[in-house]
């Protein structure tokens, strides 16, 4: 039976780098692979980035209100190859929808899907497509990474203009408009926090 996989990970902790070396897998034993993503993140175009200086055009870059079961259904009725695997890169961008779809690739089309993102946002808030790949996943993974201080971090922590922020939208594309993102424990994360609300108290 195929399975919906959801690994998840606070910022550099390595998703996009592993995520391109699933598709040289398959295809080094001759298997065709699928790789979708979501056309929010504008970062790099059409292109899976990854902070090692290694990238991957992806096949399909999914707008908000693309069905992707559909999707991925047509792209298996047009090939004669059978489709070995979905790999989705950014999926905590999804729509609660799109979640739904791609877990019922694998119940209708027989198809592995594997799902690599964010599960929270800067202000530790879900990612409404996240959310929904936790419920609905066949296997959850964590992929992790550490903080400045050495602890486990699980915090993705928003810098603009170098400068800590914790207001703003919940979508800012790292790297874009002097935008960055740290990893951070939760107890470097608070710090942070309380250092801003003082600097800014009428926010």
């Amino acid at each position: 039976m195929a399975k919906l996989y959801f690994r998840y990970g606070a910022m550099n902790s390595g998703k996009s780098t592993a995520m391109i070396q699933v598709p040289h897998n398959y295809e080094e034993q001759g298997m065709r692979v699928l790789i979708l993503k979501p056309r929010i993140d504008t970062k790099g175009g059409d292109q899976l980035l990854s902070r090692l200086g290694v990238s991957r055009r992806a096949d399909v870059v999914v707008p908000g209100d693309m069905d992707v079961f559909e999707a991925i259904r047509a792209d298996v009725r047009a090939h004669e190859q059978p489709l070995a695997c979905v790999l989705c890169d950014e999926s905590q961008f999804f729509t609660p929808e799109q979640a739904e779809q791609l877990f019922m690739v694998t119940v209708e089309l027989n198809v592995p899907v594997i799902c690599y993102g964010l599960r929270t946002d800067f202000s530790l808030k879900g990612f409404p497509g996240s959310t929904r790949l936790l419920e609905l996943a066949h296997t959850i993974e964590e992929m992790k990474t550490i903080c400045t201080c050495g602890r486990k971090a699980i915090c993705n922590t928003r810098k603009v203009d170098g400068e800590f922020v914790f207001e703003g939208e919940q979508v800012a594309i790292d790297q874009q408009n002097h935008v960055e993102y740290v990893s951070t424990c939760p107890q470097c994360y608070f710090e942070k926090r309380r250092a801003f609300y003082q600097k800014h108290p009428k926010l």
